[in-house]
């Protein structure tokens, strides 16, 4: 699934953003000033950030330059309250890819992101290795050791999305969320059961693992 970074001060206007978002099967993540906007655009796995002109700290434009000075390519919309067309240059001069003027339709900021993911060729498909597992999600196709393991859609869905967060921990209303979509009757159990397939698979010691990670109370975690 798709990850963007919503840079935004407003707790109305993150609320509104990440339900939304989150419905349409992307993974949001929250940075709420420019400083954070800074330092988390540079860690990289973003294929979309949105991003608020108006920050405390550091304001939209210096955020979206610095971070295209940084060597940052991922697409950039500029949420502006903004709308002379002076402001708007500068925005675009500074590197962002779209800008959208507050208020705006949510209808119109989806079609938006939906334009910019097919310009970058954001795509869920492509081909990873990790330990002696390699993932080729063009092909639908798991090796492990150089023999072809069988792995079924939704285990393929779930380790796409374990892989696109390395080093997070994610709860299961998370994992259910990004690996079978928003509002779908999933349980915990439902979870686990997959978990422990996929590490069957994956895992050199299933019992013992070392890349799908349990983390009490929370969720899980991979790493590589």
């Amino acid at each position: 699934m798709p990850r963007i970074l919503i840079v935004e001060d407003e707790p109305d206007i993150v609320l509104s953003l990440e339900e939304d978002l989150r419905r349409q099967g992307y993974v949001t993540e929250v940075a709420r000033d420019g400083e954070e906007a800074l330092r988390r655009g540079q860690s990289g796995g973003w294929d979309l950030i949105l991003l608020d002109v108006m920050l405390p700290k550091v304001d939209g434009f210096d955020v979206c330059g610095g971070l295209r000075r940084a060597g940052v390519s991922t697409p950039i919309i500029l949420l502006t309250a903004r709308s002379r067309e002076a402001e708007k240059e500068l925005g675009l001069d500074s590197g962002a890819d779209d800008y959208v003027t507050k208020p705006f339709s949510l209808r119109e900021l989806r079609a938006r992101i939906r334009a910019q993911l097919r310009r970058g060729g954001v795509a869920p498909s492509r081909k990873l290795a990790f330990g002696e597992c390699e993932v080729d999600f063009d092909r639908a196709e798991l090796v492990r050791s150089g023999a072809r393991v069988e792995v079924t859609a939704q285990e393929l869905r779930l380790l796409d999305v374990f892989l696109r967060n390395v080093g997070r921990v994610l709860s299961r209303d998370q994992i259910i969320a990004a690996a079978w979509g928003p509002g779908m009757a999933i349980t915990d159990r439902a979870v686990d059961t997959h978990v422990f397939n996929l590490r069957k698979k994956i895992e050199p010691v299933p019992g013992e693992p070392r890349f799908l990670v349990g983390v009490r109370g929370m969720g899980y975690r991979f790493d590589t």
